[in-house]
C-alpha cells in the first residue's frame, strides 16, 4: 500500500511538473541586446599604476529574472613595505529607469555608493558609466571599449572636486572572457 502511494504521488509530481508552463527566456532578458558582448566572465590583464593588482576579474549577469544585470569586479593587491596584501569586491546593479534611461549604482568593500548614467556609443561597442555630479566629491567615469568579440579595454577616470568634467586617467589596462 505504502508503495502504491509512493508511485501514485510520484506520477502526479511529475506529471505537474510536464504541464506547467515555463517562461521563455527571451521574455526574461528583452531590451537588454546591446549588453550582450558583455555577459560572462571576465579576467583582467595587466592595468598599470596606481597599486597595480596581481588578480582580478569580473562578471556581468542577469538578475531578477532578467530585469537587472549585476557586475562583481574583485581586484588583489600584494603586500608592499607600507601596507598589507589586500582585496577590493565591488558590486554594481544596472538597470532601467523609466525616467532617466539606463542607470547603475555601485557598492564596494570600502563603503562607497555611486551612482552612474550609462551611455553607449553610436557603434555600441563602448559602454561609459558616468558618476552624478556632487560638486563637493571627485566624479568618476568608467569605459568598457569591445576590441574584438572576447577582448575588452578597460578606463577609469576621475575629476576633481569643482570640475566634474575634467576627467584625468586613473587606470586602464584590458579584459578577455573566460573560455
Amino acid at each position: 500500500m505504502k508503495t502504491t502511494r509512493l508511485r501514485t504521488n510520484a506520477l502526479l509530481l511529475l506529471s505537474l511538473t510536464i504541464v506547467a508552463p515555463v517562461p521563455a527566456q527571451q521574455d526574461k532578458e528583452t531590451g537588454w541586446d546591446e549588453w550582450r558582448p558583455l555577459l560572462g566572465k571576465w579576467n583582467a590583464e595587466g592595468g598599470g599604476q596606481p597599486g597595480t593588482a596581481t588578480a582580478g576579474g569580473f562578471s556581468f549577469d542577469f538578475d531578477l529574472q532578467g530585469k537587472v544585470i549585476v557586475r562583481r569586479n574583485y581586484s588583489e593587491y600584494p603586500a608592499t613595505g607600507t601596507r598589507p596584501a589586500s582585496r577590493h569586491d565591488d558590486l554594481m546593479v544596472i538597470y532601467r529607469d523609466p525616467a532617466k534611461g539606463t542607470r547603475a549604482v555601485y557598492f564596494d568593500n570600502e563603503g562607497h555608493i555611486i551612482h552612474y548614467t550609462v551611455s553607449f556609443s553610436e557603434d555600441r561597442n563602448t559602454i561609459t558609466f558616468t558618476s552624478d555630479v556632487n560638486p563637493s566629491e571627485p566624479r568618476f567615469r568608467f569605459i568598457y571599449t569591445r576590441q574584438k568579440e572576447d577582448t575588452l579595454s578597460l578606463e577609469f577616470d576621475i575629476a576633481p572636486p569643482g570640475k566634474p568634467d575634467s576627467f584625468t586617467k586613473y587606470v586602464e589596462g584590458t579584459a578577455r572572457r573566460q573560455r
